[in-house]
């Protein structure tokens, strides 16, 4: 048995104030006098698996109530996978923890291996883990998907299957990506006519980085090009161009400096300066006339400089803060534009991957319908031989393979179970049934038929055995033997006969303690176990023990 629930743990909840229950793999029963609290470890599971938690049965005077189940899996490598999935921590030893606190508060806080974790996690690993079986609570078998999956599982479809469940997906993605590329024609050209505009207006400016700063510092002097050209101009006349000019002035200096310099040869470097001085104005001069003769006074220019720099602030006002923003809209707008200009193309390419995937579609699950149909009659045979052991002599299974109008993620088909308990009734599905006597015993006899494809390891079963006797519940405790030979069973029962099939056997009883009732747990065993036998037979009597002595022999 790869998966088993080694430790069970509640405090506080109803009748219980804290038990902790050590589990053997097989079956095992569950007795005791009703309303010892037999439903409160049925109930203790129900919150480990994830079922909504109704505060009232936190025990009077506690805060809390704890429910913690520890499974041993071995090897652990599938179900380190699925704790991976849900993004839990993997199991160490081979040690599954699971733990569920709900307070009275109305929190609820969950744990898996002692990390955080969402009540749908919980739900999620539990699903695979443990299967809770009531007289009005069929979580499973009932499910037209657990149907299908139990048929698949037993015709040994999974892989083929898997085939076709990864095409459904695809055409799933083609469909999506086709709806987009097939959505709004009108909104469609309008985004067009909208890009090319951008992308055309953009790229017609012929922007250049850092052409806006050169432009205004252009713009600038030109604007101011005849005040520029008057005070240039006077400069120059002052500087070398008039009679009276500084060059001309400096220069008659010279005639005097070399007469100073003949008297005293020590004013030489005197001399030497108004050299250096007299070529530096003429440089000067020759500068500012250069920059005089740049000046521009075209009133054309002014005005391209002008036009220039309104289209700048028009395009920044449409498409960015500056004009490397703008520069980087216009690409964007032209690559989105090509994406949309190849829209056609896509969608060609993309019709023809459907058409092909439609095919894949169909051949792969014309082979799941085959194997479904050709494994559906020997299911439904096995069912109908484990349902005659159950009482069941005239009783008829079907399983039905209902075709759907287009393909659907399990198939080409929805599984249903049909079951007719009496002979001349039409089957009927397995949810319509009403007696819960009946619908046990076909849990019981499907369980059985599938115990070999049924993965989830810990079956539970909680009085499903009611409104059965005689024969039948000595079948039904044989049916639960079997079971456990491959499964872990747990079975709540007030048959006697059902519980003296067990490998193992717990009573549960109330005491009283310190003025308060609470429910304890304990294995019963050679002696003991023909006594609680014996009273689930009526009561402690020479014959109650020695019926109850051959039930626990056989």
């Amino acid at each position: 048995m790869p998966i088993q629930l080694v430790s069970l743990r509640i405090r506080n909840l109803a009748l219980v104030e804290d038990l902790t229950w050590s589990l053997a793999p097989g079956f095992t029963a569950i007795t005791g006098e009703t309303g010892s609290g037999k439903s409160m470890i049925v109930g203790g599971l129900k919150l480990l698996v994830g079922e909504r938690a109704d505060r009232t049965l936190i025990r009077t005077g506690a805060d809390s109530c704890t429910v913690e189940a520890i499974f041993e899996a071995v090897p652990a490598e599938e179900l380190n996978r699925v704790l991976s999935e849900i993004g839990v921590e993997p199991c160490e030893e081979g040690q599954l923890l699971l733990k569920r606190v709900v307070t009275a508060a109305g929190t609820n806080r969950q744990f898996v291996n002692g990390s955080p974790a969402t009540l749908a996690s919980l739900q999620s690993l539990s699903k695979g883990l443990v299967d809770l079986h009531g007289p009005h609570d069929h979580q499973s078998l009932l499910s037209p998907e657990l149907q299908r999956a139990l048929l698949d599982a037993f015709s040994g479809s999974g892989g083929m299957l898997g085939e076709y469940k990864a095409a459904f997906s695809k055409r799933n993605a083609l469909q999506k990506e086709l709806e987009e590329l097939c959505g709004d024609e009108a909104a469609f050209e309008r985004e067009c006519a909208l890009l090319s505009h951008q992308s055309a207006e953009i790229e017609t400016a012929q922007l250049r980085p850092n052409e806006e700063e050169q432009l205004h510092s252009q713009y600038a002097v030109a604007s101011q090009s005849r005040r520029l050209l008057e005070l240039s101009s006077q400069a120059l006349a002052r500087l070398s161009e008039s009679d009276d000019s500084v060059v001309t002035r400096v220069s008659e200096l010279a005639k005097t400096l070399r007469e100073l310099e003949r008297i005293d040869p020590s004013c030489a470097d005197i001399s030497a300066a108004h050299v250096r001085a007299i070529t530096e104005l003429e440089e000067l001069s020759s500068s500012l006339q250069r920059y005089t003769d740049s000046l521009d006074l075209d009133p054309s220019h002014l005005r391209e400089l002008e036009d220039r720099l309104n289209l700048l602030e028009s395009l920044k006002r449409k498409y960015g803060a500056n004009i490397e923003e703008v520069i980087v809209f216009g690409k964007n707008a032209a690559q989105r534009l090509l994406k949309l200009s190849s829209r056609a193309e896509d969608r060609s390419r993309i019709q023809a991957e459907l058409k092909s995937n439609g095919e894949d579609l169909l051949k792969l699950g014309g082979k799941v319908s085959a194997l479904r149909a050709k494994h559906a009659p020997l299911l439904s045979k096995q069912v109908v031989a484990e349902l005659r052991g159950l009482g069941f002599k005239k009783a008829e299974f079907d399983i039905q393979l209902i075709s759907t109008p287009k393909p659907n993620p399990s198939g080409l088909e929805n599984v249903e179970f049909l079951f007719a308990p009496n002979l001349g009734e039409p089957p009927k599905p397995l949810q319509s049934i009403a007696s819960s006597g009946e619908i046990s015993r076909v849990m019981l006899a499907l369980k059985s038929a599938l115990a070999e494809q049924d993965m989830v390891p810990l079956l539970v079963f909680d009085e499903i055995d009611a409104n059965v006797g005689g024969e039948i519940a000595h079948a039904v405790g044989e049916k639960m033997r079997a079971l456990g030979k491959r499964r872990q069973v747990l079975c709540i029962s007030h048959l006697p006969q059902v519980a003296s099939k067990a490998d193992t056997h717990f009573v549960v009883a109330k005491e009283e303690r310190d003025g308060r009732t609470i429910s304890t747990l304990e294995q019963v065993q050679a002696e003991t176990r023909k006594f609680e036998i014996a009273r689930m037979l009526g009561g402690k009597t020479s014959s109650s023990l020695a019926l109850a002595e051959t039930l626990l022999q056989t």
